[in-house]
């Protein structure tokens, strides 16, 4: 059973950072891809950044371009996200996500796997 442990949310101001970490397990995550989703109140989830666990790819939304950094350690089997310069419009609910496809989709439905999200608030 894939199990997707999300941690590191929390209050920051606008211009600060915060890394997301999320813990794996369950399985060998090499023909997986995995990624970054958020929900903001009252909007659909959406997709953040992905990476494909076995060599590495990454993708991003083109809002967290050049603020956002998608990375993973297979000792540990956990997923990073690296998130600074961020704005009060990157609150949200932060979701892990699993699949296991040949390639990336942005789309959270093609997603079989999520953890129970990690709040973060961007405010003064």
């Amino acid at each position: 059973q894939v199990q997707l442990i999300e941690s590191g949310g929390g209050l920051v101001q606008p211009g600060g950072s915060l890394r997301l970490s999320c813990a794996a397990s369950g399985r060998s995550f090499s023909a997986y891809f995995l990624g970054w989703f958020r929900q903001a109140p009252g909007k659909e989830r959406e997709f953040v950044a992905a990476i494909r666990w076995s060599v590495g790819n990454t993708y991003y939304t083109d809002s967290v371009k050049g603020r956002f950094t998608i990375s993973r350690d297979n000792a540990k089997n956990t997923l990073y996200q690296q998130m600074n310069s961020l704005k009060p419009e990157d609150t949200a609910v932060y979701y892990c996500a699993a699949n296991r496809e040949w390639r990336f989709y942005s789309d959270p439905g093609q997603y079989d796997y999520w953890g129970q999200g990690t709040q973060v608030t961007v405010s003064s």
